[in-house]
């Protein structure tokens, strides 16, 4: 059996999509925590220049002679012109891109390209909005801790929503040259998650150098993954650099140190993180591995206890456990934490696509084919059908011979 210890040692803890930022509602009325910036003097990598905040959220001149055409098509601006342009990019995000996870892209690249992750796709609105007179406000939406898998990795993701507000004080120029004043406030919700839009959970709002902050400590994630260490570097010091209580991009820089040996710096950088959070369930995790690495496993253990009853009861930690688990073929296992996940919630595609697998391996093809469809009949997005669907031609095939 594999012990969550075994889970950790592989889970980093990375951030896609917008991380472990576990804000609470009433955060502004407490004491801001302090920021040691000279833990990142003396940095072993390099640091190389990346996006600035400008161009991220950049429309280029193609872009803005689009949204006025289609302004003047439709007789100036106002909330619904908004709602129309921007549920536009909602219905493709179910149709026709595939909402990449890992796809982090500037606004103007998310505009040609569609392909692109929840983030990406909100700076996108945030900017057209902007464009159109509107005021945007970003928010975290605060879903269940999630892990997608990534190059072998376990990635945490969480999610954004934007919120397009039409107010009194509002106004923009329509193609007669005449000022259209809005009469009372409006807004639309954007959110490019189906089941987000479904389950209305709770949100809190956060600052647009927030989101950059999370843009940048995304594709640090990434190239940490790719091994570019030294541009890995350059992101998640450009997410502290833009929002030093940003608790996530110091949890990833100390996750960058610790798997290039630097550990007494990873665990300062892991003690900054929890300093600014203490509900960073993610940077208190990778503390527990260092810990272990380190002969401590005492203090090690004590952490691990800790969060696994916080997180016992989520049906998306039972399925990491369960993947893990898969990877290292101890099948009982993994069978257990997916038939756990499906008792937690059976609306999640994903235990029972781990069930599917199991059984697979096992040689049971037609169990394996129940959960599949199973799987099939749970998910939300086309990229996640296609792939069940093909795996049951596939799984139909290998049957006839």
């Amino acid at each position: 059996m594999l012990s969550y210890a075994r889970f950790a040692r592989r889970y980093f803890c990375l951030l896609l999509a917008i991380s472990t930022l576990l804000l609470s509602g009433c955060e502004s009325t407490k004491v801001e925590p302090q920021v040691n910036m000279l833990l990142l003097d003396n940095a072993p990598f390099s640091q190389h220049n990346v996006e600035t905040q400008d161009e991220i959220f950049a429309l280029d001149a193609n872009i803005r002679a689009t949204l006025d055409r289609y302004l003047d098509r439709h007789n100036g601006s106002n909330i619904k012109v908004a709602e129309q342009l921007l549920q536009f990019l909602v219905k493709n995000g179910d149709s026709s891109l595939s909402y990449m996870r890992g796809a982090n892209l500037s606004a103007a690249a998310a505009f040609y390209d569609l392909n692109a992750n929840c983030l990406s796709l909100s700076i996108l609105a945030y900017s057209l909005s902007d464009y159109l007179g509107f005021k945007g406000q970003f928010q975290r939406v605060h879903i269940p801790e999630y892990w997608a898998q990534t190059k072998g990795y376990s990635l945490l993701t969480g999610h954004v929503n934007l919120v397009v507000t039409q107010t009194n004080s509002g106004a923009r120029k329509n193609s007669d040259n005449r000022e259209v004043l809005y009469t009372r406030p409006a807004r639309v919700v954007i959110d490019f998650d189906p089941n987000s839009r479904q389950q209305k959970f709770a949100t809190s709002k956060i600052s647009k150098e927030r989101i950059t902050a999370m843009f940048y400590s995304n594709k640090g994630a990434m190239h940490m993954i790719n091994q570019e260490m030294d541009m890995a570097y350059s992101y998640f010091r450009a997410a502290i650099d833009i929002d030093p209580l940003y608790s996530a991009a110091w949890g990833n820089l100390a996750v960058l140190y610790r798997i290039n040996d630097h550990t007494q710096q990873a665990e300062s950088l892991y003690q900054q993180a929890l300093l600014i959070n203490d509900e960073n369930k993610t940077a208190l995790g990778n503390l527990a591995l260092l810990y272990e690495l380190t002969d401590r496993p005492e203090k090690a253990e004590e952490i691990r206890t800790q969060l696994h009853a916080l997180r016992k009861d989520n049906p998306y930690y039972q399925i990491a456990l369960g993947d893990e688990a898969f990877e290292n073929e101890n099948y009982d296992k993994a069978l257990k934490h997916y038939r756990t996940a499906n008792k937690l919630s059976a609306s999640i595609h994903e235990g029972y696509f781990g069930l599917a697998k199991v059984y697979y391996v096992q040689g049971d093809l037609e169990l394996s084919r129940t959960f599949l469809n199973r799987a099939l009949s749970h998910a939300s997005f086309n990229h996640d059908k296609k792939r069940y669907r093909n795996k049951l031609e596939w799984l139909s095939a290998v049957a006839k011979n």
